[in-house]
């Protein structure tokens, strides 16, 4: 005789929904009584399409593609102007398109996500595509083969791209365009690490290097890795700012070690000290730069920093932080969204490092535990905890710690989801485009320039409804479909884009 079975009945499935979906929703309202107002961004809407007519959807095709060139249009005089700078390795009697056609159709391929060079040439060659961009970009005055550009990125200075990335980003900070999102009066910048993509063969010497499989069949695995900086606001806000290659030769080749995340940031920050040398950083960094030798350099640097500091590292400085809090309870407690919050702090801690002790740092250490109510999948109601500690370079106080806490280590993670849209929504970060190192980075470059493009027409204030109703893929998307079909009218499209532009960010 069979054992009855233990799973709950359709009927008791959908009872157990329906009693999770009243708890949540009374949790909610005795949050909101309670003054607590959860971060829980809207989803997106699930409806039929809203256009009842072929002239109305021609409208909306028009006018999301109006306002995403428009913004790229903003910025494409000086940013042409730059790339015009840039010496051009070709022999001259050989060249069919300009080099500035060549890095704007570059830096098009990323605005539009393809997926591949192949992608490109088969679908910007269209007809209705190639007339539709001579429409919005007067400037392709021919279009090339994706072959002729990775051509010119294996044989162009990479460093001149990423300066034309770095006048842009000036621009934006010139025009105080990032004034309300400001930390303590500083320019959040995160900075970690991110694996770019693996092969088994060593296709280029300056490829990384490990070990995987299992223990009894080992075998080398190569890879590229990348430190990125990344502008990183609280309100969601991430602007790519610098990226730093690992190169197996830049490691300590006499211990035979190969290059690392530390000695990249090392370069790095000297790059950024370089090319932004008076403006006020406050550096968003995970546990790995939890030492002293990073933070000495943030101090000469005259840099702020908030660094996460796991419990297994710096005893010495968690002894005191123990010891004097015990004695000195500096401390307050705050609500922030759903979450409730108790601040802990000891400033003033000496940090000894280096050999034997022989320089010393002043570091303030600031502890977060914070609680949260939640539903569980049976509809019961679950309180959650979290603790988070911090690194900072400022002394705490009750004025200031929301503010270096929650809305600027808190939202290191931006960088990750950075990370997350580059690989995974479009952009193709974990793509080679090129088995050439130099082309390879040249790319790279030219995407991440798009992505900040990108980020721009998201988070500008007249493209606000299109994004929140499509997302990030569904926008580009639709405007990249609109480009490939006869949607747009030449005139109408030309009295659009002759409109002025002020960006305003949400």
């Amino acid at each position: 005789m069979s054992k009855p079975c233990r799973r709950p009945a359709r009927a008791a499935i959908k009872e157990q929904r329906a009693h999770k979906k009243q708890q949540e929703q009374a949790l909610r309202t005795q949050q909101r009584q309670d003054g607590l107002i959860p971060h829980a961004p809207a989803p997106l809407p699930n409806r039929c399409s809203a256009y009842a007519t072929i002239a109305e959807e021609q409208q909306a095709r028009e006018m999301a593609v109006s306002g995403q060139v428009r913004v790229l249009r903003r910025e494409l005089p000086a940013l042409l102007a730059r790339l015009q700078q840039i010496p051009d390795p070709r022999q001259p009697k050989k060249c069919r398109h300009r080099l500035t056609v060549l890095l704007l159709y570059g830096l098009l391929m990323f605005v539009f996500q393809f997926a591949s060079r192949r992608a490109v040439n088969r679908e910007l060659t269209r007809p209705q595509f190639e007339a539709n961009l001579r429409l919005l970009f007067p400037e392709l005055e021919t279009l090339p083969h994706a072959d002729t550009l990775f051509r010119l990125l294996r044989d162009i200075d990479v460093a001149h791209l990423e300066q034309a990335h770095i006048d842009l980003v000036r621009r934006l900070i010139r025009a105080k365009t990032f004034r309300r999102y400001l930390i303590n009066h500083a320019y959040p910048i995160a900075i970690d690490g991110s694996q770019k993509f693996t092969r088994d063969a060593l296709w280029e010497e300056n490829l990384l290097e490990r070990q995987v499989g299992a223990a009894d069949a080992r075998r080398p695995q190569y890879f590229v890795y990348v430190l990125e900086a990344s502008l990183a606001f609280h309100n969601g806000l991430v602007i790519p700012l610098l990226s730093e290659f690992l190169e197996y030769a830049k490691g300590d080749t006499t211990a035979d070690k190969q290059d690392c995340e530390l000695r990249a940031f090392a370069r790095l920050s000297a790059r950024i000290k370089e090319l932004f040398p008076r403006l006020p950083i406050l550096l968003l960094l995970d546990g790995l730069y939890a030492n002293g030798p990073v933070m000495h350099r943030c101090r000469q640097y005259h840099w702020q920093f908030m660094i996460v500091l796991k419990d297994q590292d710096l005893s010495t400085v968690w002894e005191e932080f123990y010891a004097l809090h015990a004695v000195q309870p500096d401390g307050c407690q705050r609500h922030w969204g759903e979450r409730r919050q108790r601040f802990s702090w000891v400033n003033g801690i000496d940090y000894a490092f280096s050999n034997q002790g022989r320089h010393h740092l002043r570091v303030h250490v600031v502890v977060c535990e914070e609680t949260w109510e939640t539903i569980d999948a049976q509809g019961a109601r679950l309180t959650k905890t979290a603790r988070h500690a911090w690194l900072s370079s400022a002394p705490l106080s009750q004025e200031n710690v929301h503010e270096r806490c929650n809305l600027g280590a808190r939202h290191r993670w931006g960088i990750e989801a950075g990370f997350l849209v580059e690989k995974h929504q479009g952009d193709q970060y974990e793509h080679a485009f090129a088995y050439d190192w130099n082309a390879m980075k040249g790319y790279h470059c030219l995407m991440r320039l798009a992505h900040l493009l990108n980020t721009l027409a998201r988070f500008a204030r007249h493209l606000r409804d299109l994004y929140r109703q499509l997302g990030v893929r569904g926008a580009i998307a639709f405007i990249r479909t609109s480009c490939a079909a006869p949607w747009l009218d030449p005139a109408r499209m030309r009295r659009l884009l002759a409109q002025p532009l002020q960006l305003q960010l949400e």
